[in-house]
């Protein structure tokens, strides 16, 4: 069985790896030249871990974990909202809750996992012909019993397979990601939520820090120096948020504007083609769960492939929809700009958590619990949907 990947994300590569280890003959399909370090840090949750331990790749991943003391979301003076233990995350959900890493430590991890005989770089695809598996390039035509879209929020091939769909619409939110030295107080694993404004910091390792931060803006806004943007609106902020913003590399600070599909698809495969990651469900990053779902999507995908590709949709398509409709809820609330609804949204999430102190992780239940397919045999959830 011949499996052809349209793209070298994370997501593409892990389904690339994924389907190697069932025994599928596998080629994925990259236009740039190289795998390029883009982008800069983002966050693998504990049920990507799972699924990432399906093809050995989890505890590489933990390995890099720094989330330790006290995390949760704060106010811009620095006082906590709602907070937990990464050792009361540990003990609900069995493992890390989440692990911070660069981006390209994990492009690199899932690259060498696929070896370079099954990435073909600097390809570029053309058109797909989904009812053979056709899939046309500017090197020459591949053809599979399976192809893999995962080229990105927007997909060409989700326009081809779905004409009617909408695509992607913007958020309403910009937002800036970049690193920077450790600061003298170690800094902590937190989001700061203002009006309209967020700011999020985690440690990579001893010496560096994972930034990221959102306002609400018009899309297509850009400015000359985007660190120097980032001091005007959060240099006022509690530490260390003002020494990380100094001490960042501007030529490494990075912004984008964030879309998502508001309107799922209707289905997420056609033909022989199956869509995972962005290509699929993009969405915003306010549950850190873009990439931890294409991870997700592709060790599904690769444990269901083989046989009706209408199990891989019934078994990720609500799944994701969900998530997606979760995370814009986040982001809603993160937009609110008006003096009264911002301070009770605050008195809101402090009352919460006195009353249920655990409420934090409790409402990430849903998304963190879920497990990966099990082999045949087993006893465990096979379809990969709770």
């Amino acid at each position: 069985m011949k499996a052809i990947v349209i793209g070298g994300g994370i997501g593409g590569l892990t389904a690339g790896v994924a389907l190697d280890r069932k025994g599928w003959d596998v080629t994925v399909l990259e236009r740039t030249p190289k795998l390029e370090p883009v982008g800069s840090g983002l966050a693998i949750a504990v049920n990507a871990l799972r699924a990432l331990d399906t093809v050995g790749l989890g505890d590489p991943v933990r390995a890099r974990a720094r989330m330790q003391g006290q995390i949760g979301i704060r106010r811009p003076d620095g006082r906590w909202l709602t907070h937990t233990s990464g050792s009361a995350a540990e003990e609900r959900y069995g493992d890390r809750t989440a692990v911070v890493l660069l981006r390209a430590q994990l492009v690199d991890l899932l690259a060498e996992a696929l070896g370079p005989d099954r990435l073909r770089l600097g390809t570029t695809v053309t058109g797909v012909d989904a009812a053979t598996g056709t899939v046309r390039t500017d090197a020459g035509e591949f053809t599979g019993d399976l192809v893999v879209a995962a080229d990105g929020i927007h997909s060409p091939t989700r326009r081809a397979l779905f004409p009617g769909h909408p695509g992607p619409v913007y958020s309403g939110v910009t937002a800036w990601r970049g690193l920077a030295p450790m600061p003298a107080a170690t800094s902590r694993n937190s989001e700061t939520w203002g009006r309209g404004l967020v700011f999020g910091a985690h440690p990579l390792d001893e010496k560096t820090v994972y930034f990221y931060a959102t306002d609400v803006a018009p899309a297509g806004g850009a400015a000359g120096d985007e660190r120097a943007e980032l001091v005007r609106r959060f240099g006022g902020w509690h530490e260390p948020i003002p020494e990380l913003l100094r001490t960042a590399d501007p030529a490494h600070v990075l912004r984008n504007d964030l879309y998502y599909l508001r309107e799922p698809l209707p289905a997420m495969h056609a033909g022989r083609v199956a869509l995972v990651g962005d290509a699929a469900h993009a969405m915003t990053p306010h549950l850190g769960q873009g990439a931890c779902q294409s991870i997700e999507d592709a060790v599904v995908l690769a444990h269901l492939a083989g046989g009706d590709l209408a199990a891989y949709t019934e078994a990720r398509l609500s799944r994701t929809a969900g998530i997606v409709r979760k995370a814009m809820s986040i982001c809603r609330t993160t937009k609110l700009r008006d003096p009264l609804a911002v301070a009770l949204r605050d008195l809101g999430m402090s009352l919460a958590t006195r009353v249920t102190p655990d409420l934090m992780l409790r409402q990430m239940d849903g998304v963190l619990r879920w497990r990966p397919p099990a082999p045949a045999g087993s006893d465990r959830v096979r379809d990969g949907r709770a």
